[in-house]
């Protein structure tokens, strides 16, 4: 004799497919939910993990082709090791960079993972590499490391291209916009800091040379 079935245990044997989409259309959010906590962490994970070798290739980049430019449109005869542009202040201020990341990512490592600052810094390096290098260009022999008083025949002021009336030392800003760059994509605020006040007065002193002793020149 066949035990009969309760409506309960059928229903629930059966569940009508109305229910069925209520339960996994409340389970969709949550699902959607830990899918994007998920992918928040990896991205997070991601950003902390490039952010120094990016910082590396930057820096590599930047002084070997500000020496190779150099050595093109000079020759090598006339071109130094000083046209890489690395000098004392500048390893100790890229030392204190290091520092000052090493130091956060270790106590406090979330600083480094807000990976739309750090792209906004890496944006920022390619902006200004582009500026820099596109004057270097553009002034051709014109271009020197080093302020001189005294002006050789193959010099001449630069007054087209990038250099235009709204942007007279495009040299300086590419820099400037290259060096802060660098510190935002760390997502090192103290240097961030440093890094505008430094490299502001250090070109502010370097700007006032009179024009007719001033030959376009750059860091």
């Amino acid at each position: 004799m066949r035990s009969p079935i309760s409506p309960g245990r059928a229903a629930e044997s059966n569940p009508n497919p109305g229910i069925l989409l209520l339960r996994l259309g409340g389970g969709i959010p949550a699902l959607l939910g830990l899918l994007q906590g998920e992918m928040a962490e990896i991205a997070m994970a991601y950003t902390a993990s490039r952010q120094l070798p990016q910082f590396i290739f930057a820096v590599a980049f930047f002084h070997s082709s500000e020496y190779a430019l150099a050595v093109f449109f000079h020759g090598r005869s006339n071109v130094t090791l000083s046209s890489l542009l690395i000098s004392k202040q500048y390893v100790v201020a890229m030392v204190c960079a290091l520092l000052e990341y090493a130091i956060e990512i270790l106590l406090f490592p979330r600083l480094k993972e807000y990976w739309w600052v750090s792209n906004i810094g890496l944006v920022m390096i390619l902006i200004g590499e582009l500026i820099r290098k596109a004057a270097v260009i553009t002034a051709g022999r014109s271009f020197t490391h080093l302020i001189r008083k005294y002006h050789d025949d193959h010099h001449e002021l630069i007054t087209h291209g990038i250099y235009s009336r709204f942007v007279r030392h495009p040299g300086y800003t590419g820099f400037f916009i290259w060096a802060t760059g660098t510190q935002i994509m760390l997502c090192n605020p103290v240097c961030i800091i440093a890094f505008i006040v430094v490299v502001w007065r250090f070109f502010s002193t370097r700007i006032p040379y009179p024009i007719c002793q001033r030959i376009i020149s750059e860091i």
